[in-house]
């Protein structure tokens, strides 16, 4: 079995597709009471072994992705966990509603995003954590609990970003909002003055979307940034159908020139110049802002694989972070191919927050690498240091991927991991739950 990120095969005892309720609680009970271990795996797009183990139990829940009810007057959905963002959106677009939070690509599970808490495009919600109602949660002794923000405040932060290592997501309530147009604007910032714009923009509660992208190009490395907001538009125009994936083609082959060429990272950015440029002034819907193109990411070679990070940053540092970052790419060798900004408000959900002190600037990044053992270790020194750049400037990095990080700079990061551990031990005794990541951080100080 492996993962979105290939680097991590691993045998493992059986793979169990979810069906119904009480089949995954008999598989709980038996399982504990074999001395087994239980991994949980929705679409396994995170990439650091978060969703399986050597000789463990998989629950598969991509088949466990009914949708169970669309409240309109609240504005709520109410879902299976293995439901993608694709199934919410075509539940909620008859009703003229609209997902608050999820990542910017459709293809993810709800529990999944949940486990990671995810955040995308939206400025305003934060974290998926911050629009769910309630979750019910199989626990390791094969009890049910509905668990809230008030019913089990402990628990709700602690599976909320908590890998899949607290029980098993059965079923969400989230939070939606109505579909609205968006009008579109691009902008040209310079570096420098990003943290400014950054703070202006929180003001303008005209924008409720928005990202940006900065050059990874070799003749322009870390010099460019363009930015694409997306403000409520009044119009009575009948909202667009859902899109689904069209004209990836040309962005596969331009990315694949960029694996292997400087001009071919030369041409990528000037292609996303153009595309971003373009977008200028045109209208999109909110629930099409959030169905980018994927097909093109799912990158599959024998030799090497596309694998993701992700750094936050305090607004204030941003300017000097990427002097320095630039630094550091310029002396290591990374196959850097593309590196998207977003804004994340301060977010006290999840107990492994990401932002739980400040406000901060998320920037994703898109890595090639080779699958063999010494390309993984060069890899995996130098993306240590670029960790460092982020924590020298008071951020944090996402922890869905692979496991590059040391132990100190997951505990630097995330300074209660051990508290984390704790709790999870305090739910599961005997570890059910568990994965290739945790067995990697779970003694981490």
């Amino acid at each position: 079995m492996n993962d979105v990120g290939r680097l991590l095969p691993t045998k493992v005892e059986r793979v169990v597709k979810g069906k119904e309720e009480e089949q995954l609680v008999k598989i709980v009970n038996e399982t504990r009471e074999n001395g087994g271990k239980i991994s949980i795996a929705g679409e396994r797009h995170s990439q650091g072994g978060h969703t399986f183990y050597k000789d463990a139990t998989v629950l598969d829940m991509t088949t466990y992705r009914k949708i169970l009810n669309v409240d309109p007057n609240r504005k709520t959905i109410h879902v299976q966990s293995g439901a993608t963002w694709d199934d919410v959106q075509k539940a909620l677009y008859p009703y003229g509603l609209s997902v608050k939070v999820m990542q910017s690509l459709k293809i993810f599970s709800v529990g999944g995003s949940l486990s990671v808490n995810a955040h995308g495009r939206d400025c305003s919600n934060g974290s998926i954590g911050n629009t769910i109602n309630w979750f019910r949660l199989l626990k390791a002794d094969g009890t049910i609990e509905k668990v809230s923000r008030t019913s089990n405040p402990t628990l709700f932060s602690h599976v909320i970003g908590g890998y899949g290592l607290l029980g098993v997501i059965l079923d969400v309530e989230l939070q939606a909002t109505n579909d609205v147009w968006y009008k579109t604007k691009t902008k040209k910032i310079n570096i420098n003055d990003f943290s400014n714009y950054v703070h202006n923009m929180k003001k303008q509660k005209a924008i409720e979307m928005g990202y940006a992208r900065i050059s990874v190009a070799p003749s322009s490395l870390l010099n460019q940034l363009y930015v694409i907001e997306y403000y409520k538009f009044d119009s009575k125009k009948k909202l667009d159908p859902l899109k689904e994936d069209v004209g990836a083609f040309t962005t596969a082959s331009v990315l694949e020139l960029a694996r292997h060429s400087d001009w071919g990272k030369d041409l990528f950015w000037d292609l996303q110049k153009k595309f971003l440029t373009l977008q200028d002034g045109k209208l999109i819907t909110r629930n099409n802002n959030m169905r980018s193109e994927s097909d093109f990411l799912l990158y599959k070679n024998q030799n090497d694989t596309d694998i993701l990070q992700e750094y936050f940053i305090p607004i204030d540092e941003f300017s000097s972070y990427v002097s320095d970052l630039k630094s550091v790419l310029k002396k290591e060798k990374i196959n850097l191919l593309n590196l998207t900004i977003r804004y994340v408000p301060k977010d006290q959900v999840s107990t492994l927050g990401y932002a739980k002190k400040e406000d901060m600037i998320a920037l994703v990044a898109l890595i090639n690498h080779g699958k063999s053992e010494d390309s993984i270790k060069s890899t995996s020194k130098s993306l240590q240091h670029v960790m460092d750049v982020a924590l020298n400037h008071h951020g944090t990095f996402y922890l869905p991927y692979y496991p590059y990080a040391t132990d100190s700079e997951v505990v630097k990061s995330y300074p209660n991991f051990q508290e984390f551990i704790k709790t999870k031990k305090e739910y599961d005794p005997k570890e059910l739950f568990y994965s290739t990541f945790y067995e990697r951080y779970k003694n981490a100080k």
